[in-house]
């Protein structure tokens, strides 16, 4: 097996291993792999990586999360684009069935959630389960996510390591360091808790970057759920605010299913709805 972006050999090569270690994880099944990308690819991918400035960034701007993406590979460079043709293909879905013992696994080209993602300093994503079907595909249940690091630099002082909580949101069992060039896989549910819910301290002008993809398998009877955000036992007084925002984000993700609203309509309302709230 050799792939001209992604290193499939020598995730491959450690099949058996790491089928072991993914099932074994906790607290939910995961897997952390570094060097996923071959040296050159993942070179040209943060050369191409869109400027934090840049006009194709659509933000998610609300109590939850501060966060901003780009779901049009059309508009990326060609490696960013490959590399994500290359994780939608059947060599790489092949693999990723045997590390998660999930068959039928698909693809998503349309990006919903997924894509390019960026947050700036003072970003957060708060602790959260993904929502748990395809907005437009609604018998698609979402069941394996993958995220690849695509930051030249990132030191520990600047914060954004993504956390991993146990289901019952007592304890923090787990932590992932946004390294370049290292992918996190992960099988979705109802509670696998992640997130990285404290403001970043990189210099301005940085950014936390990664390429987000989501695998579904087609189900007669997909449970339907959206984003479940979840407090922290020290979030404290934030504890309100992080409902009262999910709630919001819940109506909201009906109203897009059943009207067709487009991310990009919804993200200027939450977007609103996060002035409103510092304003008052």
């Amino acid at each position: 097996m050799t792939s001209g972006l992604i290193d499939l050999d020598r995730l491959q090569a450690d099949i058996e291993s790491d089928r072991a270690r993914y099932a074994a994880a906790q607290p939910f099944p995961h897997i952390v792999l570094d060097d996923v990308l071959t040296d050159a690819a993942f070179d040209e991918c943060v050369r191409e990586f869109p400027a934090t400035d840049d006009s194709f960034w659509r933000g998610y701007l609300h109590v939850n999360e501060t966060k901003y993406s780009n779901t049009a590979p059309d508009t990326w460079g060609p490696t960013l684009a490959g590399v994500a043709k290359e994780f939608c293909g059947p060599d790489f879905i092949a693999w990723l069935e045997q590390i998660t013992g999930i068959q039928g696994l698909m693809p998503d080209w349309s990006m919903d959630g997924g894509g390019l993602h960026q947050t700036l300093r003072g970003g957060h994503l708060n602790i959260h389960a993904d929502f748990s079907t395809h907005h437009v595909h609604q018998n698609w249940a979402r069941r394996v996510n993958i995220l690849l690091y695509l930051n030249e630099e990132w030191r520990d002082e600047w914060g954004g390591h993504l956390e991993l909580w146990d289901k019952a949101m007592t304890a923090k069992q787990g932590t992932v360091t946004p390294k370049g060039n290292r992918m996190l896989v992960f099988t979705t549910s109802l509670d696998s808790f992640h997130g990285h819910p404290d403001p970043l301290t990189c210099p301005p002008g940085m950014a936390r970057r990664s390429l987000a993809l989501y695998f579904f398998t087609e189900e007669e009877s997909a449970v339907r759920k959206s984003t479940n955000y979840r407090a922290r036992p020290e979030d404290g007084a934030k504890k309100v605010a992080i409902w009262a925002d999910r709630n919001v984000v819940a109506a909201y993700d009906v109203v897009k299913r059943r009207l067709g609203i487009s991310d990009e309509r919804v993200q200027q309302v939450l977007g609103w709805v996060a002035r409103r709230r510092r304003s008052g």
